[in-house]
């Protein structure tokens, strides 16, 4: 977990998560920007480039959970 708010996931972070931990990490941020998105509306956000790392961060999750699910496919 980032330890810094504007700090991204770090790749070894992500690649040692299976598909279904990657799918939950990625639930949780979702709803993490959907608060903030809330904050910003009301103008009430105080760290607008959270929003960044944030939807940089599902969008390796997702990454992720697609290489593991085209891999499990090839197996299969």
């Amino acid at each position: 977990m980032p330890k810094h708010q504007n700090e991204f996931m770090k790749f070894s972070e992500i690649k040692d998560m299976t598909e279904v931990e990657a799918a939950a990490k990625s639930r949780d941020l979702r709803q993490e920007m959907f608060n903030l998105r809330l904050q910003q509306a009301s103008a009430t956000l105080e760290k607008p480039a959270r929003l960044r790392t944030l939807r940089r961060d599902i969008a390796r999750l997702e990454t992720r959970a697609s290489n593991l699910r085209n891999a499990s496919k090839k197996k299969a």
